[in-house]
């Protein structure tokens, strides 16, 4: 094993967690011995990324798989409702599923800009529709994976879907400060968000042309996962450090004022 096996075996939900920092988040907590629910877009993908994982080392009976389509928020609130009711505790959240904005501005079946939806939505959601297991046992937590590119970002209040300006790296930086924002919200577990690093994802191209390795940004990412590692509740980190986020969102109001537009946006469309 290529870690400490958790002296306690906890749940864990990892989202996006196919490829990249999502699979190798997925791995390194297998390697502890908590039960890592693996998120898949679709049951195919899901069920390749659970072959590897076997293959890598995991135990299989600690292996579960979810799917959802981010792109539609009526499939995440059915993964979120199976998860609750098969995981009653669950004691990591980590919001890792991302996607890069399109060069053209997309919209969703629910009516939310693409990256919009699928980055920060999505998350905000599962995260309360999963409330009730989150809060069964103290110390749980929620791990945003958010991005340094939060920092040249803005939130348009009026404008949240872009339609009347639209940058996929606006679009993108957008998604990634309203996930820093959320780790702030008052909850009854401990939120934080990291930038783990510009890696060799299929994100890279937004970031630079080389970058650390998705197992390098997948311990960032585990370490803050792991409850022997003492965090900051709201904070943000870059990489593994305690790093000052955009002023912006340490501001109360702003916390509150883009968690009531999400909260309408992902209502709007029950």
């Amino acid at each position: 094993m290529s870690s400490a096996v958790s002296p306690t075996p906890r749940t864990v939900l990892v989202t996006g967690a196919t490829s990249g920092i999502g699979w190798e988040t997925a791995r390194l907590l297998a390697d502890r011995g908590d039960t890592v629910i693996v998120h898949a877009p679709d049951q195919a993908s899901g069920d390749d990324a659970i072959t590897r994982l076997v293959t890598a080392g995991a135990d299989t009976l600690r292996l579960r798989l979810a799917v959802a389509d981010f792109t539609r928020l009526d499939e995440v609130r059915a993964m979120a409702a199976r998860i609750a009711d098969e995981h009653p505790v669950l004691d990591v959240l980590v919001n890792n599923a991302a996607c890069a904005a399109p060069e053209r501005r997309t919209l969703t079946a629910d009516g939310n800009e693409l990256s919009l939806q699928v980055n920060f939505l999505a998350a905000y959601l599962l995260t309360h529709e999963l409330s009730g297991p989150l809060s069964a046992r103290p110390g749980s937590r929620v791990v945003n994976v958010s991005s340094a590119m939060h920092r040249t970002a803005s939130i348009a209040w009026n404008d949240p879907h872009r339609a009347k300006r639209y940058s996929r790296v606006a679009a993108y930086a957008q998604s990634q400060l309203a996930l820093t924002i959320f780790a702030r919200e008052e909850a009854s577990w401990t939120s934080v968000s990291v930038h783990p690093g510009v890696c060799d994802t299929a994100l890279l191209p937004l970031y630079a042309h080389e970058g650390d390795s998705a197992v390098e940004g997948a311990q960032r990412v585990t370490r803050l996962c792991d409850p022997a590692t003492e965090v900051v509740p709201g904070a943000y980190y870059d990489r593994t450090a305690l790093s000052p986020a955009a002023p912006v969102v340490m501001e109360d109001r702003t916390v509150r004022r883009l968690c009531k537009l999400a909260g309408q946006l992902v209502t709007s469309t029950v």
